[in-house]
């Protein structure tokens, strides 16, 4: 539900002085303290805080998640836009679609003027400063363009950064996770084969791509899908499913949060999927729940051989 009236005509009138009168971020924050108003965080306003009014969705009724990663709670960073997970009028909107997408051209248009070249100098003198980087020091520096144009010219903040020689501590994480989970899947799969093997089950690997032939009738893919954890400190999964190689089914596989251990399994038939992707919480609803096991051993039951007799 939207805020209170009080807060809802705060949040328009920020956007008519801005797209209205033209008046600068610096400005409009200026205003409001002027005027007593305090952010949601019981802050004075600052031109960072107005400008992430300016361009956050939800104000349009959109749903934006995984904008950003804050691992091991050191330091926050902004996810590229391939990683937000998106809901669009998700809810009733507070600004008009055409005052909000007035107020992105003139964030962007400012930025059309300064040359690639100029922006990534300005960039690395924030971050020679500073010592590092994010999207609220961007949009807090006075003659910056905003984080949303570099977004926007240059196809994410993180190219950004490696453009001008930073490297947030988040991507040392990933490498490391990355690292841990190819040294897991191999194992995993040695598992999984195991299992199939001890109820007479006949596995062939397909050694480019991993698919296992069981019985060369039952396709079956494992995917290994790293713990992530939310801003509010969720826990969160993505499967995302090899359509690619047609498994009949995917044994995805949640990982523990250090990506050192299986923590359960999904048992998931390509036909009951709908969806490329998957996204998947601590709790999740019934007819997901159903795919999921502690361990193993559901799959070796569907492999199992099972004697019949002829009919005449």
């Amino acid at each position: 539900m939207p805020g209170p009236p009080g807060e809802v005509e705060m949040v328009l009138n920020i956007y008519r002085l801005f797209v209205e009168e033209g008046r600068s971020e610096r400005e409009i924050a200026e205003w409001l303290n002027a005027k007593g108003v305090l952010t949601d965080r019981n802050r004075l306003w600052s031109r960072g805080t107005v400008h992430q009014v300016l361009i956050n969705e939800k104000y349009v009724g959109n749903n934006v998640w995984n904008h950003n990663s804050f691992k091991l709670k050191q330091t926050r960073t902004q996810n590229p836009p391939e990683e937000w997970v998106r809901a669009n009028a998700a809810f009733r909107p507070i600004v008009s679609t055409i005052l909000f997408q007035a107020a992105q051209s003139i964030i962007l248009t400012r930025s059309y003027r300064m040359p690639d070249d100029e922006m990534l100098s300005v960039l690395k003198s924030i971050y020679e400063r500073r010592g590092f980087l994010s999207g609220l020091v961007i949009d807090e520096a006075e003659g910056c363009p905003s984080s949303s144009a570099y977004q926007s010219r240059f196809g994410s903040l993180l190219r950004c950064y490696s453009l001008v020689g930073y490297t947030p501590a988040r991507d040392y994480y990933y490498i490391e996770a990355n690292k841990r989970l190819r040294e897991m899947h191999p194992k995993l799969l040695q598992q999984t084969i195991t299992k199939i093997a001890e109820v007479g089950g006949h596995v062939s690997v397909d050694p480019q791509t991993d698919l296992m032939m069981v019985n060369q009738e039952l396709a079956i893919s494992l995917v290994l899908c790293r713990c992530l954890t939310t801003v509010a400190g969720h826990k969160r999964w993505n499967i995302r499913f090899d359509l690619g190689l047609n498994p009949d089914i995917t044994v995805a596989v949640r990982m523990q949060e250090l990506e050192d251990a299986a923590l359960d399994y999904y048992i998931l038939p390509t036909i009951d999927m709908q969806s490329p992707k998957l996204r998947l919480a601590e709790s999740n609803q019934a007819d997901l729940e159903i795919y999921r096991f502690d361990t193993l051993d559901i799959l070796s039951e569907l492999s199992r051989r099972v004697e019949y007799r002829r009919v005449a």
